[in-house]
């Protein structure tokens, strides 16, 4: 049942402004972007930094635009979510800032130990890769009752990676507040907004750029949120058995799998406030977007031959190439075989385990 407090009409009133409205466009770009290029979005920088309590009540997030609203994780070849997530990003010298806000009438959550498997809940995480490189990233989720976990992935675990997860984001804070009564299935609610702020000097070991960012520097970042199925047994929340999350992204992965680093969105620091700053479209975008689609030929053509291509000619039909860059080829290595693509007399090197090298060009 509904709750009808004067209270709760405030906050109804509240919700309906802020679950509701426009939707997002995205920025304005310098110049067009790929077709399927990641998602953008400019992060402003802010003199008078969020307080972190869970809320939008700062000026920082009433002058922060909206991302796009969130998307299956495999694209729009899959249904539109059910509901509706969308985040805001802004910095300073000591904190790069988050807040997303996730439509949900069932707030339910169960873990509340830290650096739990927290997408065992419904959650929000938030996934940083710094340089671009794919390598040497870092992931952080929590659930609706504030539960936290981060780690540390030196590669995605289909180059064969491995997780720290006794790595942590040290001096992170974040907040969570609900409109509605979590763990509660009598009556429906509307949502939640998670607020977090993260250190630039916890990132700054495995970043391998400055931190903080410099004016245009641009990261390679995403958001996830997983979505549960549920029942309700005896006055409580259950999963079914045999249960599939729902994965809805800010950039979508063209797969079931978050880690896949050159499908994340890009992520543009102003020195500007926030507000309608024009995105600067880096210079390499078609670059990597050769390379993001080479990759995904090269894992598809192992899969099915039960090992990896020898020549760019064995994944004729796998990719399509684009005619203004010259074309890439194999050489083999001490540790296997380089992809090698030379892009504006500047050599991008993709290695054996699929890390990226090349020149910094977010600047």
């Amino acid at each position: 049942m509904l709750c009808t407090t004067p209270q709760f009409a405030v906050l109804l009133t509240i919700a309906v402004t802020i679950f509701g409205g426009c939707e997002s466009t995205g920025p304005r770009l310098s110049k067009p972007l790929p077709a399927n290029h990641p998602r953008t979005y400019v992060a402003g920088f802010v003199i008078t930094p969020p307080v972190i309590d869970g809320k939008l009540d700062d000026v920082a997030w009433r002058r922060a635009p909206w991302t796009q609203n969130f998307v299956d994780i495999e694209g729009s070849q899959k249904p539109t979510p059910e509901f509706r997530t969308r985040a805001k990003m802004c910095w300073d010298t000591e904190y790069f800032y988050v807040v997303a806000m996730l439509e949900e009438p069932h707030l339910w959550g169960t873990l509340t130990k830290r650096d739990s498997i927290i997408y065992h809940d419904n959650d929000f995480e938030v996934f940083v890769d710094p340089d671009g490189d794919r390598h040497t990233y870092n992931e952080y989720e929590i659930n609706v009752l504030g539960t936290e976990m981060d780690l540390y992935m030196n590669r995605p675990y289909r180059s064969g990676g491995d997780y720290d997860i006794v790595w942590d984001f040290d001096g992170v804070r974040s907040a969570v507040s609900h409109i509605g009564t979590i763990n509660d299935p009598s009556d429906r609610d509307n949502g939640w907004t998670v607020e977090i702020a993260i250190p630039w000097s916890s990132l700054a070991d495995t970043a391998a750029v400055e931190c903080p960012p410099e004016n245009q520097d641009t990261w390679w970042v995403n958001f996830s949120r997983v979505q549960w199925p549920y029942e309700i047994v005896d006055g409580r929340y259950l999963k079914p058995e045999g249960a599939r999350e729902d994965n809805w992204v800010w950039s979508p992965q063209d797969a079931i799998d978050m880690h896949r680093p050159e499908y994340w969105g890009l992520v543009q620091f102003s020195t500007s406030q926030p507000g309608d700053i024009r995105f600067a479209v880096p210079d390499d975008v078609a670059v990597r977007a050769q390379l993001r689609a080479l990759i995904a030929a090269d894992e598809k053509f192992s899969a099915t031959h039960g090992s990896p291509p020898k020549t760019i000619a064995d994944l004729d039909g796998l990719w399509k190439p684009n005619h203004d860059l010259p074309m890439p080829g194999f050489t083999p290595s001490d540790h296997g075989r380089l992809l090698v693509q030379d892009y504006r007399g500047q050599q991008w090197v993709v290695d054996a385990r699929g890390r990226i090298h090349g020149p910094r060009s977010h600047r």
